[in-house]
């Protein structure tokens, strides 16, 4: 199916081109690439270094809180072992039973907790990025405009396309056209002397590795 906003778009290009010549001002089109521009952007860069720091901080303190509830699931056996031993007495055996118990409900009560950290790191870790890249989308667009009318042109496309960012479907564009690298040079411009290695911003998911507490066994 095609993307309606895609369609629009090259109506509204192609009805430039036909009434260029009696109603329009002829059409200059100039090209970008915004998915380039955003991953280049030192500020970009400099997010997804934060980011990944929170990332690995989440994961030492899901490792410390599994390390916590695999304690909790040892100490659970050693008092189910007791509650089944025959050579304590039936009182003895109802003690352990019952401490068995809530050992095992502090061990549930963990994993919620483990659960709910990895929950809460995801839907933070996410948003930040969201929020960030709007922002950042906002500014890099705002001086791609700019650059682009500078050079005289009424239309600026994004050839990233559907796979990208944009939402063009722009297939081919002589080299000319593609003011990339002005673009580029300029949102970078300011970026501090020392700056993050570029790397790929994590997905939300990848905040937490997998709970390690194992299943608990059947209490005799």
């Amino acid at each position: 199916m095609k993307n309606p906003i895609t369609s629009l778009i090259a109506l509204a290009v192609f009805a430039a081109l036909a009434t260029g010549a009696s109603a329009q001002p002829a059409v200059k089109l100039l090209v970008v690439d915004m998915a380039k521009l955003y991953d280049t952007y030192y500020k970009t860069v400099e997010q997804n270094a934060k980011i990944q720091a929170d990332d690995q901080k989440a994961q030492e303190e899901v490792e410390k809180m599994n390390k916590e509830g695999n304690a909790l699931v040892e100490e659970y056996k050693g008092l189910n072992d007791q509650s089944n031993n025959p050579a304590l007495s039936n009182d003895a055996k109802a003690k352990a039973q019952a401490e068995a118990q809530k050992k095992l409900e502090a061990i549930q009560t963990k994993q919620r907790d483990v659960q709910t950290f990895i929950q809460n790191t995801r839907n933070t870790l996410g948003q930040r990025l969201n929020n960030f890249r709007a922002v950042a989308l906002e500014e890099i667009s705002k001086v791609a405009s700019d650059i682009a009318k500078r050079k005289g042109s009424n239309v600026l496309l994004d050839k990233a396309g559907p796979t990208g960012i944009g939402i063009s479907n722009l297939i081919y564009a002589d080299a000319s056209f593609d003011i990339t690298d002005d673009v580029q040079k300029e949102i970078n411009k300011d970026r501090p002397m020392v700056a993050p290695t570029a790397a790929p911003a994590p997905g939300a998911a990848s905040a937490a590795p997998a709970v390690s507490v194992p299943p608990l066994g059947t209490k005799k």
